[in-house]
């Protein structure tokens, strides 16, 4: 979760929980090339992967976020430091006293950057496209599974109406990613509008150019109807090796990035790099994790996902890989946060207490050839790992040491981020490292763990658990909070007891931006490089 960009700041697509590679950890908006490095008001920032696609409603990945973020808008935003839902898009809205009816009235006169208007007509195309089961907007669809309707009131407003309260009503249909209905609604395709690469918004950015491979380029949206960023153009430079980059920033060709843990501890510390660069290190809601695909035979049995758990030394990991920074996790949520049951300490690193678990599951070394086999199947699986990790290479050599000690022959397959997300999204997998963030610091958890989700949503290891997917729906529908924090401390339990993931930390995102932008904040949400000024 950190090799690459630093998403955690940037991250926001109303659709909530983001995939995000095992060592990527900021986000900030970016800006790629092709103007002089040196041009004060362009911000250059490191971009470890090629997203996708940017289109706001299939995007899936933490890249096209950082990216759609200064491109696309919402109704609603959050502020920066207190979180509280305030006006964007709409200037008002009104709910009705059984929280099932919500009216946003928009505000008039936002252009999309081709010039056209913003109307209700935008927001309801979103909203039917988003549900519409042609589209691949499956990580959004769970949010809005209990509204009846969205339909416009006049040229400026808008309804939504619910089948039954949600407690994120108000900031998922206020949130949610809104396209231009007069670009797409053209015939073709949704999942493969040439516009996917080729966004228009109303955000204080506009689409420039994307060169594959190299840089995604915006510019400052002079149609913009708030206050214009003083920072003009933004290019994200797509560059794979961490390492690379880190030698462009100190050559003045980056300007933001996100660095690894033994980047911060040893290749940023000298006084020369301290007078030119900010350091900053904080916490947003992400976590990493091992996920055991319990569709497949060797982790459908929760003692063989307790005994893998068993098998990872997960401190001294820590302390050898990441320099010590972060914290083991032992569920899902906001580590610092009031779901976060604290109660629950992490399963200790111990191979007796594994490799009595394999034996009770039925694995044992019946041939004496030093593997594990049941029913004359050996214990031998394939851990998928994205190429681009240098964390996920160093983990996987790791687990393969001290699986091999236990009977358990793991195999390594890599492949370049897109195709790696393939795989995982097509359940294509036995085991896999990847992490979770949650940009808007809600705990909802039905998109990752709702049995609903095994099969076209994020639920990607197929966890099914009856009395979790109790939890899951009634803690939406309640308002109380102590009452809703009661029940996710209990569901968290659940997935203790389960282990579909080996949940392993939650890691600072540790930042580096050039000290040629003053007003460099970090706020509860992260960055905002809309307010930083240009040193001159």
């Amino acid at each position: 979760m950190r090799d690459s960009l630093m998403m955690k700041d940037l991250i926001r697509n109303k659709a909530k929980r983001i995939l995000t590679p095992v060592a990527l950890i900021v986000i900030c908006a970016g800006c790629a090339g092709i103007m002089p490095p040196r041009d004060p008001y362009t911000l250059n920032v490191h971009m470890g992967a090629e997203p996708g696609t940017l289109n706001p409603i299939t995007a899936t990945d933490a890249y096209s976020h950082a990216i759609n973020l200064r491109i696309y808008e919402t109704l609603v935003d959050r502020d920066y430091d207190t979180l509280q839902v305030k006006p964007q898009l709409a200037e008002r809205w009104e709910i009705t006293p059984d929280k099932r009816q919500f009216r946003f009235y928009l505000k008039k006169g936002v252009l999309w950057s081709d010039g056209a208007e913003f109307t209700a007509e935008d927001v309801v195309y979103s909203y039917n496209r988003i549900m519409d089961p042609k589209v691949s907007s499956a990580q959004l669809k769970v949010y809005y599974i209990d509204i009846k309707r969205c339909r416009k009131i006049g040229k400026y407003a808008v309804e939504f109406t619910y089948s039954r309260p949600y407690y994120l009503a108000l900031i998922f249909c206020g949130g949610m990613p809104i396209v231009p209905k007069h670009i797409f609604d053209d015939g073709t395709d949704f999942n493969t509008h040439k516009n996917n690469r080729f966004p228009i918004g109303t955000g204080p950015y506009r689409f420039d150019r994307w060169e594959t491979g190299k840089s995604i380029v915006l510019v400052r949206n002079e149609l913009y109807r708030g206050k214009k960023p003083e920072i003009r153009r933004v290019v994200y430079k797509i560059i794979g090796e961490g390492s690379v980059a880190l030698q462009m920033l100190k050559k003045g060709e980056i300007d933001l990035m996100g660095v690894r843990d033994i980047e911060w501890v040893r290749q940023t510390n000298s006084k020369k790099f301290t007078d030119n660069f900010y350091k900053l290190k904080y916490y947003m809601p992400t976590f990493s994790y091992i996920g055991w695909n319990s569709q497949r035979p060797f982790f459908s049995d929760r003692r063989v996902r307790l005994a893998m758990t068993h098998l990872i030394n997960r401190k001294e990991i820590l302390d050898k890989l990441l320099f010590g920074l972060g914290k083991i996790v032992t569920g899902p949520f906001y580590f610092f946060g009031k779901s976060y049951n604290q109660k629950l300490k992490p399963w200790p690193y111990d191979p007796a207490r594994a490799r009595q678990l394999l034996r009770e599951a039925g694995w044992i070394d019946r041939d004496g050839d030093g593997v594990l086999d049941r029913d004359g199947k050996k214990f031998a699986f394939t851990f998928t790992i994205s190429s681009g990790s240098k964390f996920a290479e160093r983990l996987v050599s790791i687990l393969k040491e001290d699986f091999a000690k236990a009977g358990i022959e793991m195999d390594i397959t890599r492949f370049e981020w897109a195709v790696f997300l393939d795989k995982i999204q097509s359940r294509n997998f036995d085991a896999t490292s990847l992490g979770w963030s949650d940009p808007d610091f809600q705990d909802d958890p039905y998109q990752i763990w709702h049995s609903s989700q095994i099969q076209g949503g994020s639920n990607y290891i197929g966890f099914s658990n009856a009395e979790a997917d109790r939890i899951i729906e009634a803690a939406r529908k309640e308002f109380d909070e102590g009452k809703r924090i009661r029940m996710y401390h209990r569901f968290h339990e659940i997935l203790h007891e389960e282990q579909p993931y080996t949940f392993m930390y939650t890691s600072p995102a540790l930042a580096v931006v050039s000290k040629r932008f003053s007003n460099v904040t970090v706020h509860t949400r992260g960055m905002n490089f809309l307010e930083w000024k240009v040193r001159r």
